[in-house]
């Protein structure tokens, strides 16, 4: 004998805390990408002054030709490293939990009356699976910057090739900083989709049943 079906007020609850819950950590991916994104440009643009100067102390970065790596690069070159690796971490938790997500959200194809909404909800997750792909990308290029790094050298004789390694480990830098703040970007493009469909599925779940609008399609004949 099959199960009965889920009521479509117990589905609408929770549909509302998954809701609920995936938006509050949205809340967090609309900001901290931001937050990061500052500190990457900084650290881009001292590798790019360093690289152009014989000595230079920026952002804690001390280099002088012929004494060996300085300690500030170190720091940073460390801080890039662990930052490319939470990177990938989030991205990857992140596309695992829009797949479930997207997979969750089949079962509001059946409640007629959030038929309207259906296009901002299965937004909301495609904005935040891309979002999570950026991210993962952003943990690469950050790990590869960190490679790079590696490979300077302050020794004399490793002067020519030490500022073009800077540059390029500066540059893919300043890119992971570019897609953190598109990846907050695309989450924060949620917050209106969001603010419709809390609405619509809280005016539901307040108005009785009988008097309310269908929360289902009435099944064919």
């Amino acid at each position: 004998m099959a199960a009965a079906a889920e009521p479509p007020s117990l589905l609408l609850h929770t549909v509302e805390n998954l809701a609920e819950f995936h938006r509050e950590h949205e809340r967090f991916y609309a900001a901290a990408p931001r937050e990061q994104a500052v500190v990457l440009q900084r650290h881009a643009g001292t590798l790019h002054e360093v690289a152009d100067r014989a000595a230079a102390e920026l952002d804690g970065v001390l280099f002088l030709e012929g004494q060996g790596g300085p300690p500030g690069l170190a720091a940073m070159r460390r801080e890039v490293r662990s930052l490319g690796q939470e990177a990938v971490a989030t991205g990857e938790w992140m596309a695992q939990a829009m797949q479930s997500s997207w997979t969750a959200a089949g079962a509001i194809l059946d409640i007629a009356a959030l038929d309207d909404l259906l296009g901002e909800r299965h937004r909301i997750i495609a904005n935040d699976w891309q979002a999570a792909g950026m991210t993962v990308v952003v943990g690469r290029l950050l790990e590869r910057a960190a490679d790079v790094l590696d490979r300077v050298d302050a020794a004399a004789t490793a002067a020519a090739r030490t500022p073009r390694l800077l540059h390029s480990a500066a540059e893919l830098i300043a890119r992971a900083a570019d897609l953190l703040g598109e990846s907050a970007g695309l989450v924060q493009d949620n917050e209106r989709r969001w603010r419709l469909f809390h609405e619509r599925v809280a005016a539901l779940l307040a108005v009785p049943l009988a008097a309310g609008p269908p929360l289902a399609a009435e099944p064919p004949a």
